[in-house]
């Protein structure tokens, strides 16, 4: 590893902390797999801040007291990733909207009163990365088909009604999961725009969609790909999977070769840190191709 590498792998830049760091991480069981580190890291040695970002290990039965320990310890505030997500949501003290919507919390602030916010920033990331991959997709410009409805499924949904997306086709394996997902969706006032699709009848979910997104792991290194045919969905449409490993999933593959408008996923990983990161370090970053090369080398 080069001086650079570990400079930008969280190390400040003349090799020390000083008393008056500020500090942050991200909270999840396992946490070893998370670049959020690598990333923030990166961030750190880029704009010369006196701080750190630290994994932090906790098992789902420890979670509540590590959160509520976050402003007797200093930090600022933390990520949280999965398994946590929803025990952060019930533990913070304060909700954003994104958050309160999603039933789910990723970026923990610690305020000047020392209340926890909690806050969702994938529905951002998402929207953030598909307008910089694609800038000509708008919204508006029609239905969105998504598959899966998990978490992710979840935040993307969000995002695109508070977009002004008008409708969301929403298509899953398991049609009780979907309806589920839809269920939520409504309870939180996301009662229209939302349609869940058969999985037989997923092709039919294509037809005169603007937007196709994957939000399920098919695709990922490892697992099969994404069985979704493509001949019912116009060219024009713009294909994103959230995958990002590897790079061009055999659904952005087909896609491109078809003549579809795609946009990967690591981008949303990027965009998604953005707002932490403003919020416990004090500056807005930029997401750049060095970052994200950085990142995957990681």
């Amino acid at each position: 590893m080069t001086a650079v590498q570990l400079h930008k792998d969280g190390a400040h830049k003349d090799g020390a902390l000083s008393g008056k760091a500020k500090i942050a991480g991200v909270m999840g069981w396992p946490i070893s797999h998370s670049r959020s580190p690598r990333l923030h890291g990166f961030w750190l040695w880029q704009y010369g801040i006196d701080g750190a970002y630290v994994p932090l290990a906790v098992a789902p039965e420890r979670a509540e007291q590590a959160i509520r320990a976050l402003p007797a310890l200093g930090f600022r505030g933390c990520n949280v990733t999965v398994p946590l997500k929803e025990i952060a949501f019930r533990t913070v003290d304060r909700l954003d909207e994104a958050a309160r919507r999603m039933g789910a919390v990723n970026t923990i602030v610690v305020a000047e009163d020392g209340a926890l916010e909690g806050g969702n920033t994938d529905g951002f990331g998402f929207l953030e990365n598909l307008r910089a991959e694609q800038p000509e997709w708008t919204a508006e410009s029609g239905p969105a088909t998504v598959v899966g409805a998990g978490g992710a499924a979840r935040a993307v949904v969000v995002a695109l009604l508070d977009a002004g997306t008008p409708e969301v086709r929403l298509v899953n394996r398991t049609r009780a999961r979907a309806e589920e997902l839809a269920a939520d969706l409504a309870a939180v006032g996301l009662d229209g725009g939302v349609s869940v699709v058969d999985w037989l009848s997923r092709e039919t979910a294509l037809d005169g969609a603007a937007l196709l997104v994957n939000t399920t792991t098919q695709g990922m290194t490892g697992q099969p790909a994404l069985d979704l045919p493509l001949s019912a969905l116009p060219v024009s449409a713009v294909v994103n999977d959230i995958v990002y490993v590897p790079l061009e999933t055999p659904l952005l593959a087909e896609a491109r070769a078809r003549g579809n408008p795609v946009a990967g996923g690591v981008g949303m990983l990027l965009h998604q840190a953005r707002p932490g990161f403003k919020a416990w370090f004090g500056v807005e970053p930029q997401v750049t191709a060095e970052l994200t090369r950085f990142v995957l080398e990681g």
